[in-house]
């Protein structure tokens, strides 16, 4: 263990102020430190201070200081905190989480000195009399444990928390259980110390004690000494004051002075092991030690009140960057997640020493391994285990699919362990270890009466599943299968099991019945429902859903276009994912079918009610709580039953239950059992069922007539009450019956008085009652029965009257009628629709009223809607026009007709249409057809045929009733109707009547007809059959229909399109067939040959010998070019061809060049010849001397003859000469030199060779020669020149001349001094070189000249001729390799020349600096510009500066500002002048302050910028000048950022801005400036400065005007810094219309009074626009946005002197964000390199 310290939380005092205890809490969340002034300092995990309380004396009599805490201890949930302290008391304070405090007292009768909590509501505490006691908070009462003559002075733990030590003044330690572990370890005095223990520890396997003999000693477990640390020699060591144990015991830490000594238990050694102590200076002595629960931090209290927290590892790791692993312990680690902070603490609960930590299945697991245990632990609901675990070399493989469980395979045997449980939950034998063949169901679904439902199915062998109950430890089952299988899983409840074989049959097995059934087949995906028996699969294109898996052959079914993936269940809703190609959808089941269904059939009601809690009320919500509440009352599960009708709003029924659970749950309180079976409980059911007489059964049972009769009552049950009173002779019978009456009238039950009277036969006393409650048929009954009551005319009419206001006319008819009153009878029955009554009273009283009676009633009987009623009556009444419209809404067809045709007139010509239409709809087309026509509506009656496909009818009804335009518009639009329907035969019939045929065969074609369409193109259009044919041919191709696209080029006579169809799809056998019908003589074996060249090899042989035509395609493939398929096919069949095939490539290899493939051709066809030949034609003498040498030696000869003749040609004669010496052929030597007029060696090969005819050859020379004038003299020099006489023959040569001839002169001329040269004397060859070379300069030829010269070494010569044909280069070189004297000649000459051309461009190279003066003097300036800036940076600023002196004097500032942004500007003091007249010229243009001259004033200010780093680094930084241009650039930034303000809308920035620029008018114009500010503060409705700036304004510009500034008047401006002193504008730069409405709003506001000519004045007393404050003179610095000076809130930034206000700042940022304006991000940019950067929260730029 290592203790490294991380910070003090509780700073130390000057003086002893000691920590007199400290305790963490069980869960880690709470830290308390309690110091000398006894307040308890409450801190959390992360050792910040959260709180802090007082803590109190028992009695406040004596004072806040009477006392001393001298322990404390959180309680096991970590919710309280007990106080020991030493005034006889123990507080018990409650902590929330809000550190509310509440606290508890117990007392006692001696000091307490120490004090531990090691179960809930025991607190163990030492006492000053020796005294170990155990107070119980419950109770606030307390026990002795034990006793003992000796002062407590320290109190340990185990560390399970259930043994404890008291270490005593007098040395003793005594030990005590609550719970020895069946460790058999004894109690009581466990051994004696040499002195008081106050430094006492109990690590795992031995003591700890130390004290003031400044020896540490540990004991073992039953007292005897073990080990001895002893540091009495140790000067340094003062005594042992505190010691404390790690939470895992293996480590123990003490504390002394300045020091802490760590000790760490050995488990290989079995011995403690001291690390190196902790020194720390100053710390003094030590008082209080406490350990964090998960061993991580050690935290340390000092005598000086101090608080220091250390950090506790061995040694701490990083996994997988995703998890911190820090080993505490030997036998602990903690395990954090760095992303979410979440701790486990992974622990050896018997200390064996982790050896390491993985993190597996998805980074959610632990697995570590110790020596004899392995540790398992799952993070997300931070369950761990240990389980014993024998080393197997590393070679387990974990498998972590199920959440509950992890699988562990070693050596065949898998291994299952239940996260959470220290045991193997089972064990068994497997090789498969593919988790779909192991399927372990743990608890996972709560089912009614099930506990401990743990079971497991897995592979025996690959045909045989085993099913285990992990809980029993026995068998369920076997499955013996008849194919593979290749996937098994349980269900949740561990009662069915689904498998898969290898055949993709899908089978279920029920466990408790053994029965096995195959539910599905080609299933290729399925998966239970979490949480559900509901079964989800695949099966081909449909996905079944078994929503109710008892039933398998009740299935759900979907169809499906994809695979089915994967399946969801989250929310609410369950959900089956579907990829379709590269999407994925999603199906959702139905919820309340998997939920609600599960838990009903599992009988677990509380999961269904916690189901439906989460769905809105709806009717199928409702329904399914309405089968709850049915379920829960069937099963006695009242306070579900209860939830239900609350949910369903039945209020009365949930308060009945309320009701009935409070009984039966008091019953089962005071009695125990089941409160359900109360008889009472029993009986509320009973009546909840409305079953009273069940109700009554419970209750007369145990004799409670009372409780029945109150029932009865309080459901006004009055008449079951009495029976039941009268059946047990009640006493209170009477007063029942009298009650019920009195109820009944006070509750104005009328009816049921009535009825009681009535049955008391007090009639009259009835029929009142009757009356009273509006029941006056009841009471006419009544009085109707009785013929003493008929006959009390007052009661009739009081009874009649009462009906008649109640509207029960017919009864009261019936009243009248039984009275004889007929008239009121048929009044009243008339009224009450009682028409038959009616109808029966007037035949006998009134005949005449019968007529409108039927009438009446038959509108009556249409008005209910009972219209085949209605049409006899009104036929009574002889209303024929009703009683059609009756027969018709009644469909009464017949009979409407019937009618019709017995009317007289023509008004029921308007219902034929809809009897038409009927019968139309009936396919009664002849009985409808003269309705239509009767009715006017013949469209309709064509429309009816058309449909019906009756087209003659139709026609022949059409060209009687309408024009042929109507018929054929109503015929096409028919017709295509019908094709949308699928009606082809119909619609074309349609379209051939009206003529139409080509949209019939545009239908058919779109529908892909195309017998069809042949069949009308061949009727219609005959002459375009054959293009159609082909059209459709092609169409077919396409859709591979080749057979179908055959025919249609055979037909269209395109047999051709036919064969190669079948060639392209590889199809030969069609294509030959096709091409020997219908092809010509060849074309069958152009196929063939195709079909073999397609075959190759041997094949390709038999296939042409079969059709006889092997020679044939070999000839053909060498004629054409398919030379390798014809070797192919020669070489297998005849290979005699071969000789051929390669003569036919090699003259296609001559053809295409291929010289040296075509020779071995050519020669593997026995054709030398030909190769020489080729050779010699393409004039390779080489190769074909070669070729001819090796295998043609005959033709030798005439290789060298040709050669000689291409020699010749080429007049290189002596080549030429001897090829013919070599062929022996001289005379053709002699004729070729003839012919070219070589005379001189044509007679020396004759006299050499043919002696016998040179007297020939030398007459043809002299006539020749003769014929000649200067061509003769020629001749005759070269004479001489052969025969050696070489100083003729130059004199000779020197002699021609012939002005028409140049090349000719110059040809002898060069020949004369070659001839010089070589054969006479220097002196002579100098004379003669002296004569040619100038006759070769006037003919241009400076070159040969300077040639000439170079010879004789004629240097200078030779360079001024050179010189005289400019070709410079060649003078320079020769100067300088051959005389450098003459190379500044060469130079000077140059120079001349180039200026004189005047080309400046090629002087660049030779003098720069002329070149760029010529430039300048040309006004060329972007060419001395550009070529300036290749050379040195002076000399470009130079000419820059000239340039811009030359832009500033013809008013191009800005252009000279482009030049100095493009090229830099030094601080050359000699630039100064140009940048300050370029500067206020800029200042001067008008027009200049919108958003578009932003990039202008930019430009501007990056040069000030630039000019000033410049100057910063020179000479004359801090100068004048560079102050004066600090101020130009400032001023250039504010415009710029004006003009940026401008572009978007922030017109306060730019009014600062222009108001700011006023204490620089030294530079800026005046009157310009004052009328910008003016202008912007009027804009903004700042008219105290509006007024001021333009009435300043005005005068500037009249003192312009006036050429005077003198009368100017100041006090406006007095205690600010605007300069009174400005220059003098040289014009006004406003326009007078602009000055005039300045003019006369400032006479306007001066008039109305209605400003103050005041500046405002901020905070300092000074006008708000001034940096310098007028009574203190401080110099603000000014806002790098609007130039106000910044004075409280404000942003400063890297570079001195800079700052912004920050509301101006923070709105020009927001500006910059909302707008993205690139002005403003280049202001930003800008300031940003300014100023040094921008603020942290600045600005990014995009």
């Amino acid at each position: 263990m290592q203790l490294k310290h991380l910070k003090t939380l509780l700073t130390p005092q000057e003086g002893a102020a000691k920590v007199t205890c400290m305790t963490w809490a069980p869960n880690n969340s709470k830290f308390a430190v309690c110091t000398v002034d006894r307040v308890v300092l409450l801190y959390d995990e992360q050792g910040e201070k959260r709180d802090k309380f007082s803590t109190k004396p028992a009695d406040s009599k004596y004072g806040k200081k009477s006392y001393v805490v001298k322990a404390m201890a959180f309680s096991p949930d970590s919710t309280k905190i007990a106080i020991a302290q030493t005034d006889n008391i123990i507080y018990v304070y409650k902590i929330g989480e809000e550190c509310q405090f509440k606290t508890n007292l117990i007392v006692f009768q001696s000091a307490l000195t120490c004090l531990l909590w090691p179960a809930e509501h025991a607190i163990v505490f030492g006492l000053a009399e020796g005294k170990v006691r155990l107070a119980n908070t419950k109770t606030n009462k307390s026990s002795t444990v034990y006793g003992t003559d000796s002062y407590v002075v320290s109190l340990t733990s185990n560390v399970s928390g259930k043994g404890m030590l008291s270490g005593h003044a007098d040395g003793t330690v005594v030990r005590y259980f609550f719970d020895d572990e069946g460790s058999g370890e004894s109690q009581g005095k466990l051994l004696t110390h040499p002195c008081p223990p106050y430094a006492l520890a109990w690590g795992t396997n031995s003591i700890i004690v130390a004290g003031c003999d400044k020896k540490i000693v540990a004991y073992g477990r039953e007292g005897h000494i073990q080990q001895t640390f002893d540091y009495s020699r140790d000067r340094s060591e003062k005594e042992f004051t505190v010691a404390a144990t790690s939470p895992s015991g293996q480590s123990v830490v003490i504390g002394s002075y300045d020091r802490l000594r760590v000790f760490n238990w050995g488990p290989r050694k079995g011995a403690w092991d001291e690390a190196s102590p902790k020194e720390i200076p100053n710390l003094y002595t030590i008082t209080a030690l406490a350990w964090k629960k998960d061993e991580s931090r050690l935290h340390v209290g000092t005598l000086c009140g101090g608080v220091e927290q250390f950090d506790c590892c061995l040694r701490r790791s990083i996994y997988k960057n995703k998890f911190e692993i820090t080993y505490v312990g030997l036998s602990q680690v903690i395990v954090k997640n760095l992303s979410t902070g979440m701790r486990v603490v992974l622990k050896s609960h018997y200390g064996y020493e982790i050896d390491e930590v993985k993190i597996m299945g998805k980074d959610r697991y632990l697995v570590g391994h110790t020596s004899d245990t392995l540790l398992l632990g799952d993070l997300a609901s931070n369950k761990l285990s240990e389980v014993a675990w024998q080393g197997s070399g590393g070679n387990e493989k974990f498998f972590f699919e199920n959440e509950t469980v992890c699988m562990i395979f070693n050596a065949g045997e898998l291994t299952l362990v239940e996260y959470g449980s220290n045991d193997i939950l089972g064990s068994v034998r497997t090789e498969f270890m593919n988790p779909h063949l192991i399927s372990v169901r743990l608890n996972e679904r709560k089912q009614r009466g099930v506990e401990g439902n743990k079971k497991l199915a897995y592979l025996i062998d690959i045909k045989t599943i085993a099913i285990v109950d992990l809980a029993g430890g026995y068998n369920l089952g076997t499955i013996n299968h008849d194919s593979k299988i290749d996937w098994l899983e349980l269900n949740e409840t561990g009662r069915k099991l689904l498998f898969r074989d290898k055949k993709l049959r899908l089978h279920l097995y029920d466990i408790e019945s053994s029965v096995k059934t195959t539910v599905l087949s080609f299933c290729s995906y399925v998966q239970w429902v979490p949480g559900s028996d509901v079964v989800v699969s695949q099966n081909r294109g449909n996905l079944c859903v078994w929503y109710n898996i008892d039933s398998p052959e009740r299935a759900t079914m979907f169809p499906l276009r994809g695979d089915v993936v994967d399946l969801e269940r989250s929310n609410g809703k369950t959900e089956v994912i579907v990829t379709e190609g590269v999407n994925t959808v999603s199906y959702t089941l139905d919820e309340g079918l998997i939920e609600f269904g599960t838990a009903i059939d599992d009988g677990d009601y509380y999961r269904a009610t916690a189901f439906l809690e989460t769905l809105e009320m709806s009717s199928e919500t409702e329904a399914m709580w309405k089968t709850l509440s049915k379920l829960s009352l069937e099963a006695r599960q009242l306070h579900i039953a209860e939830r239900c009708f609350a949910a369903l709003g039945d209020v009365s029924k949930a308060r009945f239950l309320n009701q009935t659970n409070n009984i039966a749950d008091q019953v089962s309180k005071e009695y125990g059992g089941d409160g359900t079976e109360f008889y009472q409980v029993k009986a509320r059911l009973a009546m909840l069922d409305k079953n009273y007489k069940l109700a009554e059964m419970y209750y007369m049972e145990q004799n409670a007539i009372d409780e029945v009769m109150e029932m009865y009552q309080e459901l006004h049950m009055w008449d079951d009450c009495i029976a039941v009173a009268e059946s047990k002779g009640h006493p209170e019978l009477d007063n029942l019956r009298h009650s019920y009456y009195q109820w009944l009238m006070e509750t104005n039950q009328d009816e049921k008085a009535g009825e009681v009277k009535e049955g008391e036969e007090d009639f009259m006393g009835a029929i009142n009652l009757y009356l009273k409650a509006g029941l006056p048929a009841k009471a006419a009954r009544l009085a109707m029965s009785r013929e003493e009551l008929v006959t009390n005319s007052d009661v009739i009419n009081r009874i009649a009257a009462a009906l008649i206001k109640g509207e029960f006319y017919e009864r009261a008819g019936d009243l009248f009628e039984k009275i004889r009153n007929n008239q009121r009878a048929l009044d009243c029955y008339r009224k009450g629709n009682a028409f038959r009554k009616a109808v029966e009273l007037a035949r006998v009283a009134f005949p005449a009223d019968v007529v409108k009676l039927e009438e009446a009633w038959g509108d009556y009987l249409v008005q209910q809607k009972q219209l085949d009623a209605a049409i006899n009556h009104y036929i009574e009444a002889g209303c024929s026009s009703k009683a059609i419209e009756a027969a018709i809404g009644a469909r009464q067809w017949k009979k409407a007709v019937h009618i019709l045709e017995l009317q007289e007139d023509r008004s029921g010509g308007k219902y034929y249409l809809k009897i038409a239409q009927y019968y139309a709809s009936i396919q009664e087309y002849e009985v409808a057809e003269p309705l239509f026509v009767k009715g006017d509506h013949i469209k309709d009656a064509i429309d009816m045929y058309t449909v019906a496909g009756r087209w003659e009818q139709a026609h022949k009804l059409a060209a009687k009733c309408m024009t042929p335009e109507d018929v054929s518009t109503l015929y096409i639009s028919r017709a295509q109707d019908l094709e949308g329907e699928g009606k082809y035969k119909e619609a074309e019939r349609l379209f051939a009547t009206v003529e139409e045929p080509d949209l019939a065969i545009t239908m058919y074609k779109k529908n892909k007809m195309f017998d069809d369409v042949i069949r009308l193109v061949a009727k219609h259009h005959p002459d375009l059959l054959s293009e159609t044919h082909l059209h459709l041919a092609k169409e077919l191709e396409t859709e591979s229909r080749f057979s179908e696209a055959e025919y249609h080029y055979m037909e269209g006579q395109e047999w051709k399109g036919a064969v190669n169809m079948y060639r392209v799809n590889d199809m030969w056998e069609e294509a030959y067939r096709v091409a020997k019908s219908h092809g010509g003589a060849s074309a069958h074996k152009q196929v063939a040959y195709l079909w073999a060249k397609s075959l190759g090899g041997e094949a390709a042989v038999k296939l042409l010998n079969k059709f006889g035509l092997l020679e044939t395609a070999i000839d053909f493939a060498a004629d054409n070019c398919a030379f390798d398929f014809a070797f192919e096919l020669a070489r297998l069949s005849t290979k005699n061809k071969i000789p051929e095939i390669h003569l036919k490539n090699a003259m296609m290899l001559e053809d295409e060049g291929k010289f040296a493939e075509a020779e071995s051709e050519f020669i593997k066809a026995g054709k030398p010849k030909e190769a020489v030949l080729m050779y010699v034609h393409n004039q390779d003498w080489v190769g074909a001397q070669r070729v001819a040498e090796a295998n043609d030696p005959d033709s030798v000869s005439d290789v060298l003859v040709g050669q000689a003749k291409f020699c010749f040609e080429q007049k290189d004669f002596q080549k030429a000469e001897a090829f013919l010496l070599r062929a022996q052929r001289p005379e053709l030597a002699i004729k070729y030199y003839k012919d070219v007029e070589m005379w001189s060696d044509a007679m020396r090969i004759c006299k050499e060779y043919l002696p016998n005819k040179l007297s020939v050859l030398q007459e043809e020379y002299e006539k020749e020669a003769a014929k000649k004038g200067v061509e003769g003299m020629v001749e005759q020099a070269k004479e001489w020149e052969l025969s050696g006489e070489y100083a003729r023959a130059v004199e000779c040569y020197l002699k021609v001349k012939d002005s028409t001839n140049g090349p000719l002169m110059e040809k002898c001329w060069m020949k004369a001094a070659e001839l010089a040269i070589k054969f006479l004397t220097q002196e002579r060859a100098v004379d003669v070189i002296h004569s040619v070379g100038p006759r070769l300069t006037q003919l241009r030829k400076y070159s040969a000249a300077a040639e000439l010269y170079l010879n004789l070494d004629l240097i200078k010569e030779a360079i001024d001729a050179f010189i005289e044909g400019e070709e410079w280069n060649k003078a320079k070189r020769v100067a300088k390799e051959l005389d450098p004297r003459f190379e500044d000649y060469v130079d000077q000459r140059y120079k001349e020349h180039l200026k004189n051309q005047g080309q400046a461009d090629s002087l660049v190279g030779v003098d720069v600096m002329a070149a760029l003066d010529m430039y300048a003097e040309r006004g060329q300036w972007e060419k001395c510009i550009e070529t300036a800036s290749k050379q040195s940076y002076k000399i470009l600023h130079k000419y820059v500066a000239l340039y811009a002196t030359h832009l500033i004097k013809e008013g191009r500032a800005e252009k000279a500002l482009n030049l100095y942004a493009q090229h830099g500007a030094p601080a050359n003091p000699q630039n100064f002048n140009i940048y300050k007249r370029m500067f206020l010229d800029l200042l001067n243009l008008l027009g200049r302050d919108s958003a578009e001259s932003f990039r202008m004033w930019a430009d501007l200010r990056d040069v000030m910028l630039l000019l000033c780093e410049n100057l910063t680094k020179s000479s004359d930084a801090n100068s004048p000048a560079h102050e004066e241009f600090e101020q130009m650039l400032l001023i250039s930034h504010y415009y710029a950022i004006r003009s940026a303000a401008n572009g978007v809308d922030l017109v306060s920035v730019a009014a600062k801005l222009s108001i700011s620029l006023l204490r620089h008018t030294e530079l800026i114009p005046a009157d310009k400036a004052f009328y910008e500010a003016g202008m912007a503060a009027r804009a903004l409705g700042w008219e105290n400065m509006a007024f001021i700036f333009l009435n300043r304004f005005l005068d500037l510009s009249d003192g312009i005007e006036e050429g005077n500034l003198d009368t100017l008047d100041h006090s406006d401006f007095q205690d600010t810094d605007i300069p009174f002193e400005v220059p003098f504008p040289a014009k006004l730069h406003v326009t007078d219309a602009q000055r005039e409405e300045i003019r006369d709003w400032v006479l306007t506001v001066s008039m109305d009074q209605r400003v103050e000519q005041v500046l405002p004045k901020d905070e300092r007393d000074t006008y708000e626009a001034s940096l310098l404050a007028a009574n203190t003179g401080i110099r603000s610095l000014p806002c790098v946005i609007t130039g106000y000076p910044v004075l409280r809130n404000k942003i400063e930034f890297k570079g001195p002197g800079k700052a912004a206000n920050k509301d101006d700042w923070n709105k020009f940022i927001m500006a910059t964000k909302t707008t993205h304006s690139p002005e403003c991000q280049d202001v930003l940019k800008f300031v940003s390199q300014w100023c040094g950067g921008l603020p942290a929260s600045g600005f990014s730029f995009h």
